[in-house]
């Protein structure tokens, strides 16, 4: 298990060290976007997205690493080897990852449309069908077990990544949501994949987590970093990925829940591009006319509430739906 644990260090520390060394790259660059939830809207580095996946696939390419040559990682560092890892999984994984990587960074550079950006996901899903990732057959709760044959291959692979990349690109905007949530999930998970003996999902879930830690350094309130398009799509794509080599996808679906809410909310009014965010009023985000997600929902039924306090409150919300997730398995 110990070198299990090595792969969410190294993806820590990749991101931990390349985040404040980016930081004024992308200033310099002008790639910047504006905190519009401050009272002075501060301009920030956007685009932070990219020390994730930095951090990620330097995780990913030490489990890599620790396979290839187990025997001797395990002489050298007095750790267990891992064993039985199927690396065409984890790397048609990576691979479908910094495809969506290319597609976050071409929407924060030229805002593409939502139409457009909800279809290249399916694209990117391609080296996870090539390799024929996970078991056709799925268990629904009331209904039991359902072989899906080759449509899980062509068509639910396809739908599970743009579904998750989407919704999770969409949950966003405030200080260490995208982050702490995507942490929270990507935790509950992992838990998951080391219970039922999923190596390829654990290591899939545990690189992205050690890097969501570490870029929560820059994220939390008040924000030093934006991840931009590039994170957001990462982590709805490492979900889908992880528990579709893991074949856990029920869980995966309970625990996108609250990023599924808000697509239903903001799809009842009509995705709406721009006055998502809330009015600052005595120091609390407020919404005033008709709530257009789950957001300014929260800001509705409270009657104003800080950024921070409803960014940790919809972390407390993932953390009871990756509970769920991890009883729906138990």
């Amino acid at each position: 298990m110990l070198s299990y644990l090595i792969v969410p260090v190294v993806s820590f520390l990749t991101t931990y060290i390349t985040a404040p060394w980016i930081m004024p790259k992308l200033k310099k660059a002008g790639l910047t976007g504006d905190d519009v939830n401050k009272k002075e809207k501060p301009s920030l580095p956007e685009m932070g997205g990219l020390v994730i996946v930095f951090g990620f696939s330097a995780g990913i390419l030490s489990s890599i690493s620790m396979y290839t040559f187990s025997q001797h990682v395990h002489l050298l560092l007095c750790v267990t080897e891992i064993n039985n890892l199927e690396l065409n999984l984890v790397l048609a994984s990576l691979s479908t990852i910094l495809i969506m990587t290319l597609v976050g960074i071409f929407d924060d550079l030229f805002a593409m449309r939502q139409s457009i950006k909800a279809l290249l996901p399916m694209f990117a899903s391609l080296p996870l069908v090539a390799v024929q990732a996970g078991v056709s057959t799925m268990r629904f709760p009331f209904v039991g077990n359902v072989d899906f044959g080759i449509f899980y291959a062509l068509i639910l692979i396809p739908v599970g990544i743009t579904g998750a990349s989407n919704v999770t690109n969409m949950l966003a905007g405030f200080n260490g949501l995208e982050a702490g949530m995507g942490l929270v999930a990507s935790m509950s998970l992992a838990y998951i994949a080391w219970s039922i003996d999923r190596p390829e999902a654990l290591i899939l879930l545990l690189s992205m987590s050690g890097a969501l830690l570490a870029f929560l350094k820059y994220n939390w309130y008040p924000a030093r970093l934006l991840m931009g398009d590039i994170g957001t799509l990462s982590i709805g794509t490492i979900i889908a990925a992880s528990v579709i080599v893991g074949n856990f996808e029920t869980a995966g679906i309970i625990v996108t829940m609250p990023y599924i809410i808000d697509f239903f909310i903001k799809l009842a009014n009509r995705f709406p591009s721009d006055k998502w965010w809330g009015e600052l009023y005595n120091g609390k985000l407020t919404c005033n006319g008709k709530p257009i997600s789950l957001c300014q929902w929260i800001m509705k039924l409270s009657n104003g509430i800080k950024e921070q306090n409803l960014v940790k409150l919809l972390i407390l919300i993932e953390l009871i739906f990756g509970a769920l997730a991890i009883l729906s398995v138990s």
